[in-house]
């Protein structure tokens, strides 16, 4: 059966714009959000808003969550007005928030005690991929629930891998933010050396992002951490909690994380100086400090 009522639960910084791309690609959309003002931009493009996510899962093909944090997601989908209670046998909720892979295996239980699929679908590329449409997209559920996904992951993603069973998109996901924060580390680190040599930081950006230590995050976020341009593309305190779960992750598996664990040190700091709601690569105000600059 093809999908075409989605209701969709969590439209803060990633979720309205993938919600958005949802209704340019035909989908009718039931969104929700617990600030019901930021849900209501998507009135204007076709969107009906829901009072919970309860209403927002009635009669819907797929519900999608992206909301903070596990305890939110348990929330949105159990709760007395979660998911679970509106949604029908058949339908597929798919979680696109990055959370305990623990947790989502439990909850994709209880989904499947009710005739519910589930699907975990944590997305990497930032505000702005969700605004282009361009997320990469890792999903860990039943083959034939994803492929009937499919459409709707096209219009939000260029990039969709599968990972395995229930909580292995989000053990990829886990990986993905062990590797991007040791890139932020090195980043703000090789941005800090520069200014402190007194060379110019994005002449140094240009030479090493075109070689074999350019990535993303020099490419990217490095002018920006020349440039002391802080808006968040995704904040600090999300970054955090997304290391809180790697730590988590790596006690249950009995593996060693040391450069994630150097990260979360580093952005303790940026919180302590009141940067938790900055962009990540804020980072490099702590490098700076430490040289004196």
């Amino acid at each position: 059966m093809s999908i075409q009522r989605v209701g969709f639960v969590g439209t803060g910084l990633m979720g309205l714009p993938m919600a958005r791309n949802l209704l340019r690609a035909g989908f009718q959309v039931a969104a929700y959000n617990r600030t019901p003002l930021r849900a209501h931009p998507l009135l204007e493009e076709g969107a009906t808003i829901a009072g919970s996510p309860r209403e927002a899962a009635e009669g819907a093909d797929a519900v999608i969550t992206i909301v903070s944090d596990t305890p939110d997601v348990r929330e949105v989908i159990l709760g007395d007005k979660g998911v679970m209670h509106g949604a029908a046998r058949g339908t597929v909720v798919i979680d696109m928030s990055t959370i305990s892979p623990r947790v989502t295996k439990e909850i994709a239980g209880d989904l499947a005690a009710r005739g519910i699929e589930m699907l975990d679908a944590p997305v990497s590329g930032g505000e702005k991929g969700a605004i282009e449409g361009t997320l990469s997209i890792m999903v860990g559920g039943s083959p034939g629930a994803v492929e009937r996904c499919r459409p709707l992951f096209e219009a939000m993603g260029k990039r969709l891998v599968y990972c395995g069973t229930h909580g292995q998109g989000q053990m990829v996901k886990l990986c993905n933010q062990i590797a991007i924060a040791s890139n932020l580390v090195a980043c703000a680190e090789a941005v800090a050396f520069a200014k402190k040599a007194g060379l110019d930081p994005n002449t140094m950006i240009e030479a090493v992002g075109a070689g074999a230590a350019g990535s993303w995050v020099i490419n990217v976020l490095g002018p920006k951490m020349a440039s002391h341009d802080f808006a968040p593309g995704f904040m600090v305190k999300l970054q955090q909690k997304d290391l809180h779960l790697v730590a988590q992750a790596a006690s249950e598996i009995g593996a060693s994380v040391p450069g994630a664990m150097l990260a979360n040190q580093l952005f303790t700091a940026v919180e302590a100086s009141g940067g938790g709601d900055l962009g990540t690569q804020s980072l490099v105000s702590v490098y700076e400090k430490l040289a004196g600059l």
